[in-house]
């Protein structure tokens, strides 16, 4: 599952993204210019002084800490409430829900796989959140297969990120965007089942194996400096939360539509 989620993922975005392409694209739409300004501190922009110039203006170690910045404050920041709404989500799953009660169902075979996709297309979640989602399911005899449709639609599709592309790409592209997604997750929901068949694998039996590789005390430590880095973060999240916007400003994005 770990190799096979990334795979199709790459397959599915490739092939929607090549298809959009032969269908409507035109050489008349708006290029995007990419930004180069300096992800470290900013000190360049990209036009006044080239990229050429501007690599010698960081050391190794100054773009090393401040990748490490961004991963544990910026990238954990915006994920990190969904990551523990998932997991709180999967508790809940593994401990009220019967175990034979999903498993007739959503054991495997098409018709899980229709049933999974209706259920994911519109939920909003994101890849955080789903994947311990989707282990818990499995633990409640989902089928492998059924589980990575989830992990494909959940976080690519939701009301609101599609009525987002329509805005921007047009009735059509998204129709063909859920087309192709829809497909190939079925597709590749199909193939793991089969593949778990071939192989003659119980996904209750070897679910959670690899958590068996690491020491449980560094399992500890690292569970304990997760919780120090996700204190800040979610203040800020919840804080926001209750924040009342006073100036009652409205945002208009400049994104450029590319409907034809």
């Amino acid at each position: 599952m770990t190799v096979v989620r990334p795979f199709a993922g790459f397959v599915t975005a490739m092939t929607a993204g090549v298809l959009e392409n032969v269908l409507s694209y035109s050489k008349d739409q708006q290029n995007i210019t990419a930004s180069n300004n300096c992800p470290v501190d900013n000190c360049c922009d990209g036009v006044d002084c080239p990229p050429e110039v501007h690599k010698n203006h960081h050391t190794f170690r100054e773009k090393i800490v401040a990748g490490l910045r961004y991963a544990v404050t910026d990238v954990w920041g915006d994920i990190v409430m969904w990551f523990f709404v998932g997991l709180l989500l999967a508790g809940v799953i593994t401990a009220l829900v019967p175990d034979d009660l999903i498993a007739g169902v959503l054991g495997g075979g098409l018709l899980s796989m229709l049933i999974m996709l209706v259920f994911g297309i519109p939920l909003y979640i994101c890849a955080t959140a789903s994947t311990p989602i989707a282990a818990a399911l499995i633990l409640k005899g989902v089928s492998p297969g059924a589980a990575l449709v989830f992990l494909l639609v959940g976080p690519a599709t939701n009301v609101t990120s599609l009525s987002v592309l329509y805005g921007i790409l047009g009735k059509k592209s998204v129709l063909r965007y859920l087309a192709v997604l829809s497909v190939m997750a079925v597709l590749f929901g199909l193939a793991v089942d089969y593949l778990y068949g071939v192989l003659n694998i119980a996904p209750l039996a070897i679910i959670g194996e690899a958590g068996e590789l690491v020491p449980g005390s560094l399992k500890m430590g690292a569970a304990i400096v997760l919780i120090a880095l996700s204190v800040k973060p979610m203040i800020h999240f919840i804080k926001n939360m209750f924040k009342k916007n006073a100036s009652g400003t409205t945002f208009y994005s400049d994104f450029p539509s590319l409907k034809g």
